[in-house]
């Protein structure tokens, strides 16, 4: 025992620091457990203790680190070398850390989005909840493009998505709230060259007038083009025709709220299909058309000759 002390407390010779390092070992191994059962003793969550286990975990291996390296002094008298090579090791093992906070200060003063914004970013859609230093969370909304969307519209899907901030420097990032609050959107309709797709427009054109957002719409960019100088932008409703082999394609355009569009789209859509109901306007889909003749039986061709 005596010898095992002396050898425990002998720091200058090899050996000494060899029984000096188990030693560490063995009470760090010792500790760590101990020490995070008795620091998780009043925590009754589940989350907060596995947590806190872990903390103490992580912070007995860098005391156990520090008194090694007190022990052995590898890098005595090289101090400069030591923080010269600490410093390339931390800036190459964070430098996804230092893009995050870099893009967060980018985000603060560019004010590209603020928390309540809906945007389109690294092909996430969706409201930003928060954004911290590090990382921006979005509640994910869906779209009718993303074949992985369960949600064929821009409604929420109840994901919350986080993002590294750096993302703005290396990918576009759209908002459709932080100006206008309002998006153009399309309403097409196929109608057969047969029906009366003269009435069809009038029909889809004074509905796509009805449920715009057209004063809203002009007060918005009014607003903006006092920041910027931004050409006059056409909101009112309106329909376009194109000419197709198969039919006559209306498409209407008109302005809805950033946050309602899949709504309002649902409510022209029934209006218009009632109205073209009433009027007995049919929509056209890609079918065709066959009439088989089926050809005479032979012996209905010698009756026929014998009535002659």
């Amino acid at each position: 025992m005596e010898r095992f002390l002396e050898a425990f407390w002998d720091t200058s010779s090899v050996s000494g620091r060899l029984v000096t390092s188990v030693v560490l070992v063995v009470l760090a191994l010792v500790i760590a457990p101990v020490a995070g059962r008795l620091t998780t003793l009043r925590v009754s969550d589940t989350t907060n203790r596995y947590y806190l286990r872990k903390a103490v975990h992580y912070l007995t291996a860098v005391a156990l680190l520090l008194a090694l390296a007190l022990l052995w002094r590898p890098f005595a008298g090289r101090i400069g070398l030591v923080v010269g090579l600490l410093g390339v090791g931390l800036a190459l093992a964070l430098q996804e850390v230092i893009g995050a906070f870099a893009g967060w200060i980018a985000i603060l003063t560019g004010r590209q989005f603020r928390v309540g914004d809906r945007i389109q970013m690294c092909d996430v859609r969706g409201d930003v909840l928060d954004i911290t230093p590090l990382r921006t969370r979005i509640l994910e909304s869906g779209s009718s493009t993303d074949p992985e969307s369960w949600i064929r519209g821009r409604q929420y899907t109840g994901r919350v998505v986080s993002l590294s901030n750096r993302f703005v420097f290396c990918t576009p990032v759209y908002n459709s709230s932080t100006v206008l609050d309002h998006l153009w959107d399309e309403l097409t309709f196929p109608i057969p060259y047969q029906a009366d797709w003269h009435l069809a427009e009038r029909i889809l054109c004074e509905e796509a007038q009805n449920i715009s957002s057209t004063a809203e719409a002009k007060y918005a960019i009014e607003q903006m083009r006092h920041r910027y100088p931004v050409a006059e932008a056409e909101v009112d409703a309106r329909v376009f025709v194109h000419a197709t082999p198969n039919w006559v394609e209306l498409s209407a355009r008109f302005v809805v709220p950033v946050r309602a569009a899949r709504q309002v789209k649902d409510q022209v859509t029934r209006r218009v299909l009632d109205r073209f109901a009433e009027n007995g306007i049919r929509v056209a889909s890609a079918t065709q058309d066959i009439t088989v003749h089926t050809p005479e039986a032979p012996e209905a061709l010698i009756n026929r000759a014998d009535r002659r």
